[in-house]
Formats: structure tokens, sequence, C-alpha cells
């Protein structure tokens, strides 16, 4: 997103201006949060709502993470942004997780409190619980270009493109078409044929198979924990993401997924001065404890990380702490310290697009991979030019 002057930081604000004794001062605040995670943002806004009187923060949902980076940059274009929007990373930080139906593996003859931890042993598990009458699904992943690209790629400490994923130059060319991703997606192609695996689409929108009981196994995001726990109607836990044992080193460490808040251009100083005060109330140690326990997404700060484990809540809950075991499993190397790509939602399109050929049995694995490299390094050369004007 290069929209010159789209967003300004808060906190260079919080001196200037003064607020209107006569009215609170609207702070609107775009979002991409469904199920339990938009009753978490709704509640947040109305307690610093709450707690004084100067400003009133109005929640708005618009979408999915890219929706509502679009809609925001319309809204900017047309001179009528939010103060606040929120889209990719570390205000909501989570990381990829592998959900389990413990009913179900207690039914199909597994141990649900000794997850399968190697992708051989999920494959082997997933032909048992549809053996035990999943017949339809079982096991599936939301987010398929995260799951099986991104954080593949970082678990195993083997590189997604080039100059450290990106991090460390605009030039970075993607080469995730060598043996570990091949042999990945081909083995996902294969077991989808008797629904061992069955795809559930780009986004979370497939998430409810899991809360339904229809696949027992499940890899997404560790913020699926507010809807899991609202609607399963089962013992459920997670674990973390399965490796190949035959990929030297690996497991690596997990890279960070959720999103931002970002604060858009073009405000008013007295209206920065309550996004300023709203942020800071979201910083609150107390209040990312909260927020952590209610939405499973990881507080972002190290207090409230000590004391949420100082207080023993990980023994009652541990399925809230394996997203932070995971992103610090080991120190990061070039190819797990997370991505840098220009046109990163285009790309995951184009991405999704080459992995539904495959599971389709349009190309093979091979063919779709070296498809997808070949037109997401395209993009990147694009995007670059487009920098460097």
């Amino acid at each position: 997103m290069s929209v010159r002057g789209l967003l300004r930081v808060a906190a260079a604000t919080l001196l200037i201006g003064t607020t209107s004794a006569n009215a609170a001062v609207e702070i609107q605040w775009w979002h991409a949060m469904t199920g339990g995670n938009n009753d978490v943002v709704v509640r947040l806004a109305n307690d610093f709502n709450a707690a004084q009187q100067e400003y009133k923060v109005v929640p708005t949902y618009k979408g999915s993470y890219p929706d509502t980076m679009n809609a925001g940059i319309a809204a900017f274009r047309a001179g009528n942004a939010p103060h606040i929007m929120q889209v990719f990373f570390p205000f909501n930080s989570s990381s990829t997780v592998m959900w389990i139906n413990k009913d179900a593996f207690r039914k199909a003859g597994l141990n649900p409190d000794v997850p399968p931890k190697t992708w051989p042993e999920v494959f082997d598990a997933a032909k048992k619980l549809k053996a035990a009458g999943y017949a339809t699904c079982g096991f599936s992943n939301a987010w398929v270009t995260w799951v099986n690209t991104e954080q593949l790629s970082a678990w195993h400490n083997v590189p997604l493109a080039t100059k450290a994923n990106g991090l460390d130059g605009f030039d970075t060319v993607l080469n995730f078409n060598g043996p570990l991703h091949v042999k990945h997606l081909q083995n996902l192609v294969e077991l989808q044929k008797d629904k061992t695996y069955d795809y559930s689409g780009r986004t979370n929108t497939g998430e409810g198979r899991f809360t339904s009981g229809e696949c027992p196994i499940f890899l997404t995001s560790s913020a699926f924990f507010g809807n899991v726990r609202g609607n399963a109607k089962f013992d459920f836990g997670n674990a973390p993401m399965p490796y190949y044992p035959d990929v030297p080193g690996a497991p690596q460490n997990s890279i960070i997924g959720g999103a931002s808040l970002w604060v858009m251009g073009g405000k008013k100083p007295e209206e920065y001065k309550g996004v300023a005060r709203f942020l800071a109330f979201l910083s609150e140690t107390d209040r990312q404890v909260a927020i952590h326990k209610a939405s499973g997404y990881l507080p972002i700060t190290k207090a409230a990380y000590a004391k949420t484990k100082e207080s023993g809540y990980y023994k009652e809950a541990p399925y809230l702490e394996t997203p932070l075991l995971e992103l610090t499993n080991k120190e990061p190397t070039e190819n797990s310290r997370g991505l840098r790509l220009g046109n990163m939602v285009q790309l995951r399109d184009v991405w999704a697009e080459e992995y539904e050929a495959a599971l389709s049995g349009k190309k093979s694995a091979k063919e779709a991979l070296d498809a997808a490299v070949a037109r997401g390094n395209q993009m990147l050369r694009q995007f670059e030019r487009t920098i460097s004007r």
C-alpha cells in the first residue's frame, strides 16, 4: 500500500489541541473482527467510552483485512477516512496453531492429550478420524497460503523468497517451489481425493467446519479461540503446527500474524488527542491480559505475558500459550523472521489460485507452485518499479 500521506502516528499529537466541552469527540474505528472477536472490539470501545466523557470511539466492521484496507484507501482518497483502521499486524497478534476436537480423537481411538507432532502423524490421525465417522473432512485449514506456504517455510527454516524473505530488499525473488513445498502440496492433493484432507477456502470463512464438528483437525489462527469457545459443543484443545521430521532442524519458529491499528491522516488535533488516549488505553497491561484471555490473540507487551503466566492461567488454558511457544521456539533466522513483499494481498490471491488448480487436478503440485512463483515474481518486479520512481 503506497498512498503518500495515508498514515500518521497519533502519539506525536498528544499535546496538541483542546477538546470541546459541549460534546464528545467521535473517533471512527474501522475493523475486520467477526464473531467473538467482534464482541471484544465492541467491549473495548464501550469500556473506553464509559471511562471518560471527552471522546467516543465508534467501532465499525468493514469486512476482511483486505476489504477493510481497500475501504480505508478509498475513503482516504475521498476525504472521509476513519481515524483508526485495522490492517495487518501488531495490535492483535497471532500465529497458526492446530486445533483438535478431543471428543473426536477419543471416538477414533486416538489420545487427545498426545496430539500429532509431525505431518505424517497428522495424515495418519486424519485417516483414523475419517474411518470413525468424519467422512467429509479428516483435517483442513483456513488461510491456505499463510498456513501452507508462509508458516510452512518458517517452521521448517526454508526460504520463501531471497533477501531474507524481502526484509533485506525489494529486489527479493520468490522461491517456494522447492522439494519441501512441492511434497507438502502433493500430499494435500492426494489426501483430498478421499476427503482425508478437504480444502476450506482462501480466508477463514471455513473455520465453522471445525466448530460444527465436521473437521476434527483444523489449522488456523490462535485467534480462532473466541469462536471455538463460543460455538464448539465438544472438548477442544490445540497444538503446535506439525512438521516434516526429515527436514533438518525442524521445527524452527513460527511467524507472527494478526493486524495493527493504523492512524489516518487529515484529522483535527483534538481528534488525534483522542486517538492517542484510546491507543494508550488499549496498551494497559491489565487490558492486554483481558484481551488475550478473551480472544486468543497474543498479549502485545512482555508485561502482559508475564502477568498472565505468573497467575498460572496457562495451566488452566494451555491452548492460549501455544502460539507464544511457537514464536519463541528458536532464535529466528533469515527464513523465519517474517516477510516483506509488495502487493501481499494480491500475491496471496495468486498463490491461492495455483493451490486450487492443483487441488482440483488441473495442474500438478510442481506446475502449480512454479506458476505461483513466476506470477508472483512478475508482481514483485512491478511493485519494485513503482516504489523506485
